[in-house]
């Protein structure tokens, strides 16, 4: 399988040119990790199974997971209205729809609220302004903008609303957020190489290149020769907000994807999807998860994510029981692109390891 796995990886960086890549399957056997290609071209560093990289949203699904254990615990109702935790904030009155917003409606994206990333003045925080961009600061794009449509009557993709989540998490708790999921998540599962990535210096990162003309004014790539990022990734916090390696992600998306860190009753939670618009028929989104129904592999659960230089993909098949990761540290070519890029890995890569899928 690994012999197999490495062909199909290094076809895949072949095809589209990537500078490296890193695969990792978690299943009932244990865990298959594979790094190849470069995680620096300009230092001739090879790619290594150690080496992190920015998970970006995939980051979101520790914020769903907290929320759902929370909500297990009695300390929060999924269905509280976000004023219960965050309405004694003096911009509170200001955030569209805020009475009408419910913790659901943030991690399903059903909110309305806009999202600060894609805003003019989000822009210009980078790269200068970024270090003291703070959550609320970032919400503050946002305020006395109009809601892109009533709570819960439509869906539209907010990191705004997931930073949001991060705040309440802290009310609830008392606690800073990376404290929380250190505790309940990443110590108990031995996630040795994931963490905040709230610092331009974090453990094994491979050095990240740009897709130009993203409209944020980044450098063509993502670190300096000392592998010191050009910009400060703690923007991103509960909006994705993590580094990790691939073998970390996989084993993260087996026990959380799968239901293993939940009771029943907050998993059947999670996985009540709502249509996703513009996207496969098939899909939806659930808690901080991404939902297609059919594939050739039967369903489907994970999450994608990407910020300028990484893009990752973390997916659960529940008749296989196995979670696959992958990572790429660059995002030319891939997010740009008007073909299915990441579908299309995921898919040669799930053939390599499931065969042919299910019968017919």
């Amino acid at each position: 399988m690994e012999a197999t796995l490495t062909t199909e990886t290094t076809a895949i960086i072949a095809g589209y040119d990537l500078p490296g890549m890193t695969v990792a399957v978690a299943g009932p056997d244990g865990v298959l990790t594979i790094a190849l290609g470069f995680a620096d071209r300009e230092n001739n560093r090879r790619m290594s199974t150690g080496t992190t990289m920015l998970a970006a949203s995939i980051g979101k699904t520790f914020v769903a997971a907290t929320l759902l254990q929370l909500s297990d615990e009695g300390q929060l109702s999924l269905d509280d209205p976000i004023s219960k935790w965050l309405g004694d904030r003096d911009w509170f009155d200001r955030l569209p729809s805020a009475n009408d917003i419910t913790l659901r409606h943030l991690l399903q994206h059903r909110s309305g609220l806009p999202d600060h990333v894609h805003l003019d003045a989000f822009a210009e925080l980078l790269p200068d302004r970024v270090d003291g961009a703070t959550a609320e600061a970032l919400i503050g794009l946002v305020l006395d903008l109009q809601p892109l449509f009533p709570p819960g009557e439509g869906w539209a993709y907010t990191d705004t609303g997931y930073l949001l989540l991060g705040l309440v998490i802290e009310r609830a708790t008392g606690r800073p957020y990376e404290d929380v999921i250190r505790e309940r998540f990443i110590a108990p599962l031995g996630l040795s190489s994931t963490g905040p990535s709230n610092s331009t210096s974090l453990p094994g990162l491979a050095r990240g290149y740009v897709e130009t003309g993203s409209g944020l004014g980044l450098p063509s790539y993502t670190t300096d020769d000392a592998g010191v990022m050009l910009w400060n990734p703690a923007i991103e916090w509960t909006g994705g907000g993590l580094y990790a390696n691939a073998r970390d992600l996989a084993v993260w998306g087996r026990a959380f994807l799968s239901g293993r860190i939940l009771s029943e009753a907050a998993y059947r939670e999670a996985l009540k999807g709502v249509p996703v618009p513009e996207s496969d028929t098939a899909s939806s989104y659930g808690l901080g998860i991404s939902i297609r129904t059919e594939s050739d592999f039967g369903p489907v659960y994970g999450h994608h994510g990407w910020i300028p230089g990484y893009v990752s993909s973390l997916q659960y098949y529940p008749a296989y029981d196995t979670a696959v990761a992958f990572q790429i540290n660059t995002d030319i070519g891939i997010i740009n692109s008007d073909q299915p890029v990441l579908p299309d890995m995921e898919a040669r890569l799930a053939q390599i390891l499931f065969g042919s899928g299910r019968e017919e």
